[in-house]
């Protein structure tokens, strides 16, 4: 392997690795965030910690980790594998899930959160579920 794929592939992984930080952690500070009150301090402090997570991490992580990944599949020669577009497939749907939690966020910033703590508690487990699903087909890559 050349000194450019596996360069590629170590900042694949660490940006997959911060941006599913930041997707198992969002959800998790909008438990917090609908447990206290719309206007209270503690609301006002979510904020900021949302927001900061979403553009400072997690937008940026997402961007290379979808520069990278193609970039992998196309110097691997993975473009046409199976296992590749269903794992694109998943990261599609990892990618739609952050658009909505990138909405939530603008909710809450609004006052307008329209959902309970129990609700993101379950929601949080969604990103673990894919982020299963895509290392089981990149580990063993299936036919």
């Amino acid at each position: 392997m050349s000194t450019l794929y596996l360069s590629l592939k170590a900042l694949h992984i660490l940006a997959v690795i911060s941006w599913m930080a930041g997707m198992l952690y969002l959800p998790r500070l909008y438990v917090y965030h609908a447990e206290c009150g719309q206007q209270s301090p503690q609301a006002k402090t979510f904020m900021v910690m949302e927001r900061r997570l979403m553009r400072a991490i997690m937008v940026p992580a997402m961007l290379v980790t979808w520069g990278s990944g193609l970039a992998l599949a196309v110097s691997g020669g993975f473009e046409t594998a199976r296992w590749l577009l269903i794992k694109v497939l998943l990261v599609i749907a990892l990618t739609a899930l952050h658009v909505y939690l990138a909405r939530v966020r603008k909710n809450f910033a609004a006052a307008e959160n329209r959902h309970s703590a129990r609700f993101y508690r379950v929601f949080n487990e969604i990103p673990t579920i894919l982020m299963a699903g895509i290392v089981i087909l990149v580990v063993f890559k299936p036919n």
